[in-house]
C-alpha cells in the first residue's frame, strides 16, 4: 500500500464518519442509579490496594465518568509505564484502549500490537474459541487508532473465524462483534465490497449465536458474560432474528447487583459501561476535560451478601484422571468454615488438614485463580486447567469470590479446554 493510497483511505474514513451504531432502548431507572454508583465506587476503590494495574477498570472508569480522580490518575500512570513484553495480545490491546480513553498517547504500543497481529494465526481450524478473545480486542484497539492499516489484518482474522469449528463462547463472540462492528463502520467509500460482505457474514453468525444464549430472564450466557454481550447487541449492524429485550436484561442485572453478585472489580468493569449507556466503541470519544471529584449517591441499604455466624461444612474433592498426566488421584475431604466464607478459605483449610490438598494461585485481571493442586499445574501448551464445579455445574466465579453453602460439594477437576 503506497503512502498516497494510505492517505486517501484515511481521508475517506474521516468523510464516512466514525460510527453508524444504533442502541437498543434501555436505561437504568433513576431510583436504581445508586446501585450502579455503588458498584462503580467499589470497583474504583480496588485500584488503591491492587498491585495488578487492570486496563479494563480504567476503561470503565473513563466511559462511566470516574468518581475517584486520584485512583484514575494513578492507574493511568501505571499503565503508561507497563512493559509490553509482559503483556498478552489482549492485555496490550486493553492497555492501548485504556490510555486512549484517558487521552494519553499509547506511544509505540500500537505499532507493537500491529506487528503481533500481522504475525498472528490460529493454531488449527478447531482452535478453542477463547483463543480469539485477545486478538479480537487487538482488532478493536487497532481499528480505533489506524483503521486503514488494520483492514487487511481484520479481514484475515474474520476469515479465520469463519473457518473455525470450535464451540461458541459468549465473551469471545461479544468482543468479536465489537471489533468487527468497528471495522464495518469504517470501511471507506470505494473500497472492495468484499470487506463489507465478509464482516457482515461473521457479524451475522456471531450475533445469532449470542442471541441463542439469551435466557428467559434476559441474562446472556451467565451474569458475568452479560455485560460484554449487551455492548455487542447494542451496536451490531446485523441485529439477530431473535428480538433482544435490552430493558429486561438491564433489570435482571440490577436484581443481581442487589443480591451482591457484582463485587469482583473485573466483573463490574465489564457490566458498568452498558449500565451507563456506553460501549467500547465509545473509547476514542471520551471527553477528558478537567473536572472535579463528584460524590455519588449510594444505595441507602447495602447489597445483600450472604453471611452467617455459624460454621458450615463443605465437601471438597480434587480430581485428576487426564491421560498423559503422571499422577492420577481422586481425593475428598470435609471442611468446616465460617458461613459466608469464600471458597479460597475452604481450600486453605483443606490444605491445612491434609497436604495432598496443597494448592498454588496466580493473580489475573479477574483476581486469584488456582494454577496448581497437589503439584499438578495448568499448562497453556497442553490446554489444561483446574475447573471448579458445584455438583456438576461449573462455577462462574473465582475462588476469592464464590461463597459456598452448607453441605455443598465442590470439585476441582483437572481438565482440558
Amino acid at each position: 500500500m503506497t503512502r498516497v493510497t494510505l492517505q486517501l483511505l484515511t481521508l475517506l474514513w474521516a468523510m464516512t464518519g466514525t460510527s453508524t451504531q444504533t442502541r437498543s432502548s434501555c436505561s437504568v431507572p433513576l431510583a436504581e442509579q445508586p446501585l450502579v454508583n455503588g458498584i462503580q465506587v467499589l470497583m474504583e476503590s480496588s485500584v488503591v490496594n491492587s498491585a495488578f494495574p487492570n486496563p479494563s477498570i480504567l476503561i470503565a472508569m473513563n466511559l462511566a465518568g470516574a468518581y475517584n480522580l486520584e485512583a484514575q490518575k494513578n492507574l493511568t500512570f501505571k499503565l503508561m509505564d507497563s512493559d509490553t513484553a509482559d503483556l498478552t495480545i489482549g492485555q496490550l490491546a486493553l492497555t492501548i484502549m485504556a490510555l486512549t480513553s484517558s487521552c494519553h498517547d499509547p506511544g509505540n504500543k500500537v505499532s507493537i500490537l500491529q506487528r503481533q497481529m500481522e504475525n498472528w494465526a490460529p493454531s488449527s481450524l478447531n482452535t478453542d474459541a477463547s483463543s480469539f478473545y485477545g486478538p479480537s480486542l487487538a482488532i478493536l484497539a487497532l481499528c480505533q487508532k489506524h483503521p486503514a492499516t488494520t483492514l487487511p489484518i481484520a479481514a484475515r482474522f474474520a476469515k479465520s473465524l469463519l473457518a473455525n469449528s470450535s464451540p461458541f463462547n459468549v465473551d469471545t463472540g461479544a468482543v468479536v462483534t465489537l471489533a468487527l462492528t468497528c471495522m464495518y463502520n469504517k470501511i471507506p467509500i470505494g473500497s472492495e465490497e468484499g470487506y463489507r460482505a465478509l464482516f457482515s457474514q461473521v457479524l451475522k453468525n456471531t450475533v445469532e449465536n449470542i442471541s441463542m444464549r439469551i435466557l428467559d430472564d434476559g441474562i446472556i450466557g451467565n451474569i458475568y458474560s452479560t455485560g460484554l454481550a449487551m455492548q455487542a447487541l447494542s451496536v451490531t449492524p446485523e441485529p439477530p432474528k431473535k428480538e433482544w429485550n435490552c430493558q429486561q436484561t438491564t433489570d435482571s442485572v440490577l436484581d443481581e447487583i442487589k443480591e451482591g453478585k457484582f463485587h469482583n472489580p473485573m466483573s463490574i468493569a465489564q457490566i458498568l459501561p452498558s449500565l451507563k449507556g456506553k460501549t467500547y466503541l465509545d473509547v476514542p470519544h471520551v471527553s477528558c476535560s478537567p473536572g472535579h471529584e463528584v460524590q455519588p449517591t449510594l444505595p441507602s441499604h447495602p447489597s445483600r451478601v450472604p453471611t452467617s455466624a455459624s460454621n458450615i461444612t463443605v465437601k471438597y474433592t480434587i480430581n485428576n484422571q487426564l491421560r498423559g498426566v503422571e499422577l492420577h488421584f481422586n481425593e475428598t475431604i470435609n471442611v468446616s468454615v465460617k458461613g459466608g466464607s469464600v471458597l479460597l478459605v475452604v481450600l486453605e483449610e483443606a490444605q491445612r488438614k491434609n497436604p495432598t490438598f496443597k494448592f498454588e494461585t496466580t493473580m489475573t485481571s479477574w483476581g486469584l485463580m488456582v494454577s496448581s493442586i497437589n503439584n499438578i499445574a495448568e499448562n497453556v501448551n497442553h490446554k489444561t486447567y483446574w475447573q471448579f464445579l458445584s455438583g456438576k455445574t461449573p462455577l462462574n466465579e473465582g475462588v476469592a469470590d464464590y461463597i459456598p453453602f452448607n453441605c455443598e460439594h465442590i470439585t476441582a477437576n483437572f481438565t482440558r479446554y
